[in-house]
């Protein structure tokens, strides 16, 4: 696995290509429907197939679509250990998508990341993607392998359908995304994930002007400002931030015991309606299927087990905007480290039965 260079800065314009992609896509699928005729009709048709296809069901066109070469060099079989990886900034495989790829593969690999966020967020969580990966060609300098064999059942896993047992993993700088059809039993996005952003270069101001993720900071800091002095003592760590360690940075401790901070069954009623603000906060770039099982994961090991901790450490500013924070319980840990810019390590699953 090879690690990404630190991208330059680059210029942070919103730029939308859902709707470019999303055609590109809607090619794919009329050519493999036998679709040739550039009749207006035809092609409107085949747009909003693609568009209504949920992202498992794109991961079935996708490997169909692949070569033997190709899945030489980013197909594995479903319990490989390289599945459960994650890192800030790192290569799955060493092949980019852009070099073994076909445009029209690339196209549709963009259409399943996208279609992985909310309408509101994708756009830019691409261009984020493309920004902090731009010194090795952007969204297509990053890297993909698929676990398992994915099927294309025409049916949402969310819902009720089946797939065959897969995950799909998108990798680069500052992201790590998953796309399992419910695959992986018992975790949330399929596995850790990772989510990071470097707007304006590799150390940022204080108010991180550009960068799409600081609003969560800024939920976050709501609920601090939110404590009473006594609370806020608990809340607010004097000691180093933890480290970044790939993905023992995710390890869960499936246990109550040593969990840092603030307790959320020690908060109030309003407090407590912030931490859950918060969190529909850091789950509102995920698709709908993906926040809601998440959130039922969380809730189910249990809402008062939960700690939110803030670092007095790497205050960026000294403004007492903390930038390091996170919520952790026995089955979770969403982790956010704003300095010198943001990294998010993401891990939720099901409780570990005793």
């Amino acid at each position: 696995m090879r690690k990404h260079p630190i991208c330059a800065d680059c210029d942070n314009t919103d730029l939308s290509r859902r709707q470019v992609v999303r055609g590109t896509v809607a090619g794919i699928a009329a050519a493999s429907a036998g679709i040739w005729s550039l009749n207006v009709t035809s092609r409107a048709m085949a747009v909003e197939a693609a568009t209504k296809a949920a992202p498992e069901t794109l991961v079935g066109q996708l490997y169909k679509s692949l070569t033997e070469a190709q899945k030489t060099k980013i197909a594995f079989p479903f319990d490989h250990p390289l599945r459960s990886e994650v890192n800030n900034n790192w290569m799955i495989v060493k092949d980019s998508i852009g070099d073994i790829l076909t445009r029209e593969q690339i196209a549709l690999v963009k259409e399943i990341f996208t279609d992985l966020h909310t309408d509101e967020y994708a756009d830019r969580v691409l261009h984020q993607v493309e920004h902090d990966n731009d010194e090795v060609g952007g969204f297509d300098g990053c890297s993909i392998a698929l676990f398992g064999q994915p099927g294309d059942m025409g049916a949402d896993p969310f819902n009720g359908g089946k797939q065959s047992k897969f995950e799909f993993v998108f990798t680069g700088r500052h992201v790590t995304r998953r796309c399992d059809g419910n695959s992986v039993e018992g975790e949330a996005f399929g596995g850790p994930i990772f989510y990071g952003h470097a707007a304006q270069g590799f150390n940022e101001k204080a108010d991180h002007p550009g960068n799409i993720y600081w609003y969560q900071a800024k939920q976050a800091n709501e609920l601090f400002q939110a404590l009473d002095g006594k609370q806020r003592k608990i809340a607010l760590l004097d000691t180093p931030i933890p480290r970044e360690r790939a993905s023992k940075t995710v390890a869960l401790r499936n246990s109550t015991d040593g969990l840092p901070g603030i307790g959320v069954a020690d908060m109030s009623a309003d407090q407590k309606e912030l931490v859950r603000k918060t969190m529909a906060d850091l789950l509102a770039p995920f698709r709908k299927a993906d926040a809601e099982q998440t959130m039922k994961m969380i809730e189910a090991a249990g809402f008062d087990k939960l700690h939110m901790a803030f670092y007095s450490h790497d205050d960026i500013g000294n403004d007492r905007v903390w930038d390091v924070w996170q919520i952790e319980g026995p089955s979770m840990l969403w982790y956010f480290r704003g300095a010198p810019h943001v990294h998010t390590w993401v891990h939720v699953r099901q409780p570990t039965k005793a």
